[in-house]
């Protein structure tokens, strides 16, 4: 399956169908709404066509819808659309986009009566939404065609190999239609014999191998069916798999059923419930990697000066490079090399991996300065606008760090999910952890960001960051 090609199509289409809508609007509006000279006398068409602003719009409103659909979300997973989401997924961003285009385009026209506003944005949003959709489900009910007759489908991995695990299994296997699962194997938890294997799927091997399996095996969706005897292990299976990009789903038992968990996306599938991964809304993401990149570049450009300043400083207060790049591990367990103003003694870490305290002797005098303004992490804009971080989100760690927590902490993990952050919950209550104590402690203040991830708590939280740096009062 190529994502890519997929996205680009839907995104194809989105624009001849806003360019066909803006086309015909424009036409009926200068035609039948707009007093003489137009309405009452009707215009030569190509008069008609050579107006600026019918030339402008024909360019720019598509090009806003793009940015507009993309903005809400309707370019993200593309192949697990269904005909009602999509439908969903058009009506919503058309109206909201439709308002804005009529208070700012359509509201100063001159017009005969009030009554030809509402004729005005009711055939706006007829023609923008009707266009689109009919389109959208053309391209969406082919992809579901696709899936049903096994052309395309998501490299699927079964977590147990007892009863449970059958009935799934043979339950989809059996289906006329493919709900569009490649079964690669399964894996079990307990030792002993495995009845699966029975059934036509391959045995990959026990849970402790699975992470490798997902990476060989190329996995896209876990299916997580236990006998009542696996049930306990639960918690370990999430935890293990949750923040490597996999879609997780849990076959439900009656109370799931009757407690409403189980939403049914098809009258065909297996009722199983899916573990909603998203974090924040998809216009919420992309409005906070806008931010994270307008924020940058203006740190990175305008206060060029201060990096200069800070620079000299550095070099000054102790001989070594002025910079100070570490390995750290980001988002979905990706290594990446973080950038800071050096704030220690060369060779600081002669005896290995090592935390910093107030009163440690590594530190130089220049240096802890920069820490409690956190100056030293100014270089790492360059990170966020990269990709490799965001201004706000769980700080980054060290490999080295991160198994010690993992012994005591297994929920560590959840961190790998969002993109690290120059500032975080943790920092702002902790600021820089001097043992794997504080470390753990902390931890718990950059999960409950990650469960309540939302743009207001990313601005409070560079709020309480700024403040840090204007009084210098980091730890």
């Amino acid at each position: 399956m190529n994502r890519r090609r997929q996205a680009l199509k839907y995104i194809l289409f989105d624009l001849l169908a806003a360019t066909a809508a803006w086309f015909l609007f424009f036409r009926y509006r200068k035609l039948n709404l707009d007093p003489p000279p137009f309405g009452y006398r009707q215009p030569e068409l190509e008069s008609l066509y050579s107006d600026t602003n019918f030339i402008k719009g024909l360019i720019i409103i598509p090009i806003c819808w793009i940015l507009f659909y993309a903005f809400s979300g309707s370019y993200s997973r593309i192949y697990k659309k269904h005909r009602i989401k999509e439908v969903i997924q058009t009506v919503a961003p058309t109206i909201i986009g439709c308002l804005i285009i009529f208070f700012a385009l359509i509201l100063d026209d001159q017009i005969a009566t009030y009554r030809d506003y509402y004729t005005a944005f009711f055939i706006l949003f007829g023609l923008q939404c009707g266009i689109t959709l009919l389109f959208r489900l053309l391209l969406t009910s082919r992809t579901i065609r696709r899936i049903n007759r096994k052309e395309i489908g998501f490299n699927t991995l079964i977590v147990g190999g007892g009863q449970s695990a059958i009935e799934v299994f043979s339950e989809i296997d059996s289906m006329p239609k493919s709900p569009g699962y490649y079964f690669k194997g399964f894996v079990n938890l307990l030792a002993g014999p495995h009845p699966l294997k029975e059934h036509g799927l391959e045995h990959l091997g026990s849970f402790d191998e699975v992470l490798s399996i997902v990476k060989e095996k190329e996995i896209e969706e876990v299916i997580i069916a236990l006998d009542q005897k696996e049930q306990k292990s639960m918690g370990m299976i999430m935890n293990t798999l949750d923040g490597h990009g996999i879609t997780l789903k849990v076959i439900p038992d009656m109370y799931d059923i009757l407690s409403g968990s189980v939403k049914m996306t098809s009258i065909y599938g297996t009722p199983l419930i899916e573990i909603d991964q998203e974090i924040m809304p998809v216009w919420q993401m992309v409005l906070k990697r806008v931010m994270d990149v307008a924020i940058s570049i203006f740190m990175l450009v305008l206060l060029f000066p201060m990096y200069v300043i800070i620079a000299l400083v550095v070099k000054k207060g102790s001989t070594g490079p002025i910079f100070f790049s570490q390995e750290r591990i980001g988002q979905h367990n990706k290594p990446f090399f973080i950038h800071k103003f050096r704030t220690m003694y060369v060779n600081a870490e002669e005896q290995g991996p090592q935390l910093s305290s107030d009163t440690d002797p590594r530190i130089t005098p220049t240096g802890r300065w920069l820490r409690k303004t956190r100056l030293d992490e100014f270089p790492q804009f360059w990170n966020v606008l990269k990709g490799e971080m965001s201004l706000v989100g769980p700080r980054p760690e060290r490999q080295f760090f991160i198994d010690k927590i993992m012994e005591r902490a297994p929920h560590y993990r959840h961190l790998h999910k969002v993109r690290p952050g120059i500032t975080s919950w943790g920092q702002v209550k902790y600021g820089y952890a001097e043992n794997v104590d504080q470390m753990i402690q902390r931890l718990k203040y950059d999960v409950l960001y990650i469960e309540n991830m939302s743009l207001a708590v990313d601005f409070r939280i560079l709020a309480y960051t700024v403040l840090t740096v204007l009084r210098g009062s980091g730890k």
